[in-house]
């Protein structure tokens, strides 16, 4: 959720901007700005010889945005108080208990 959360944001975006995105998820902002997601793309979406990339579909989407835009990514403690983190949370909560939810063909067919 939270790589679709980056991925969507990111797309509302149709012109080259700089661009500084928060979030929560640890496994999204080390991802990106430890070279995780980079390397997993250099070596065919694979982790290490053995393990493929999780979401690498939702990896490769984010990677791309990120090619088009200047993005800095900033992590941000979940449920500490932020007015903005805690507003995305209940909107996600939210959104998940929708009944017309799309499938994820990507991980339902793994």
């Amino acid at each position: 959720m939270e790589l679709l959360a980056c991925i969507e944001a990111l797309s509302l975006f149709k012109d080259k901007k700089t661009i500084t995105l928060y979030s929560d998820s640890k496994y999204v902002v080390d991802g990106i700005t430890k070279g995780w997601a980079k390397r997993w793309e250099s070596n065919n979406w694979m982790r290490n010889k053995e393990e493929p990339a999780l979401n690498a579909d939702l990896w490769k989407r984010l990677l791309d945005l990120c090619k088009k835009h200047k993005v800095g990514f900033k992590w941000v403690k979940g449920h500490a108080g932020s007015i903005e983190n805690e507003r995305c949370d209940k909107l996600a909560v939210n959104a998940a208990k929708e009944a017309d939810l799309l499938i994820d063909y990507a991980y339902e067919n793994k």
